[in-house]
């Protein structure tokens, strides 16, 4: 036994665990989201009110509910995973008889302490509980068509409800989330190629029922859809966003405007700049150099998530681990592509960097759990 190992083996067991930590995870969290308590600043006009302050809080509360679940043995996470699911239900349910409506959506429910978004939590715990589902399931009957029914239910329901709020993207996020999990266990290819061709299928019905009594989307999803084909073609309207946002990103060039300078944000030409379209704000004022920085920071994130995963000999802990960290992916990927207008707008924040409660504190508690997978993982 050497020094090191004799010293960590007397430290008591808490401590220990902090020291088995996955520490790179933690200080790319904090880089990642000083970069938006800079443009939350910044878009504030140098204040820290009305969103930097409460988004601190925010990160400080998320940071210690994170190191809380990652003490906390993994079984005890698989074993409580239905639990989570059933529970995340019951809130969407409730927010369909009484959530609070903003921007015509209703999407939120007031718990008294705090203002929750349920489908934020959906994305987790339905990773949560398809891990925990292919883990019990022997893997002779993995792609077993009764088998792959029960998890396509276990998405199904959450994305249903959640497409009634109404919340496209969510939805979309919490369903390639569920599949990703279903990917990586193994089910048999042909299931997803079928997938694939009722997506196809389903496009295809959604732009022939636009005007239809049975129109599947609603009105301002199809308008999102005909800017992104075709954004000049509403500059001062519906493609407002998308044309602003673009604007910003082009404006910013190599090394920025400067912190504070952005112009598209200052003057308020750019719409949600706190929220949805930060990144555009992030690029005006730091420039190429700035928005790659930030996703170099990102992808780092996803790299070493990926390693730990793959070290992981717990089959719970190493899904849960790949189905949490496609669905961090999915985040800035989408948010990304759709503020640069390579994808519909579709109201997915930018995440750790966005202004939102939910989203941050949701995101934190994921991380936590693949701590825990990480400290706790055979060694």
């Amino acid at each position: 036994m050497s020094y090191l190992e004799y010293n960590v083996k007397s430290v008591p067991t808490g401590f220990r665990k902090l020291l088995f930590l996955n520490w790179p995870i933690i200080l790319l969290l904090c880089a990642i989201s000083s970069a938006g308590f800079i443009m939350l600043y910044s878009v504030a006009g140098g204040s820290i009110n009305p969103w930097l302050e409460p988004q601190l809080k925010r990160f400080a509360l998320g940071m210690a509910v994170m190191l809380g679940i990652a003490m906390i043995p993994i079984w005890f996470w698989r074993n409580v995973s239905a639990v989570g699911y059933i529970v995340s239900v019951l809130l969407l349910i409730a927010v369909e008889l009484f959530g609070e409506v903003r921007m015509g959506a209703q999407r939120w429910i007031n718990l008294g302490f705090m203002v929750l978004q349920p489908s934020e939590l959906a994305k987790i715990t339905v990773v949560m509980f398809l891990a925990s589902y292919y883990d019990w399931l022997p893997l002779n009957r993995k792609s077993h068509p009764l088998w792959v029914f029960i998890p396509v239910m276990i998405i199904m329901i959450p994305t249903a409800l959640v497409l009634k709020q109404p919340d496209l993207g969510t939805a979309l996020l919490v369903m390639i989330g569920g599949g990703t999990i279903m990917f990586l266990a193994g089910v048999h290819w042909a299931y997803f190629a079928g997938v694939i061709a009722s997506g196809v299928g389903v496009v295809w019905a959604v732009m022939v029922s636009k005007g239809q009594s049975w129109q599947l989307l609603k009105d301002y999803q199809y308008r999102r859809i005909e800017t992104f084909l075709d954004p000049a073609s509403d500059p001062l309207g519906a493609g407002y966003h998308i044309t602003q946002a673009k604007i910003a990103l082009g404006s910013g060039g190599w090394t920025g405007r400067g912190f504070m300078q952005g112009t598209q944000s200052r003057l308020n030409f750019l719409p949600e700049k706190h929220t949805d379209f930060i990144f555009t704000t992030l690029a005006e004022e730091f420039g190429f150099i700035g928005a790659t920085t930030l996703l170099a920071l990102y992808v780092a994130l996803i790299l070493i998530c990926i390693f730990s995963a793959l070290q992981n000999r717990d089959r719970f802990g190493s899904l849960l681990t790949l189905g949490i960290t496609m669905t961090f992916f999915l985040y800035f990927a989408v948010n990304m592509s759709m503020v640069m207008g390579m994808a519909p707008v579709v109201g997915v924040p930018l995440p750790m960097v966005s202004y939102g409660g939910s989203a941050m504190l949701v995101l934190l508690v994921g991380f936590g759990l693949i701590q825990s997978a990480h400290v706790h993982k055979a060694r």
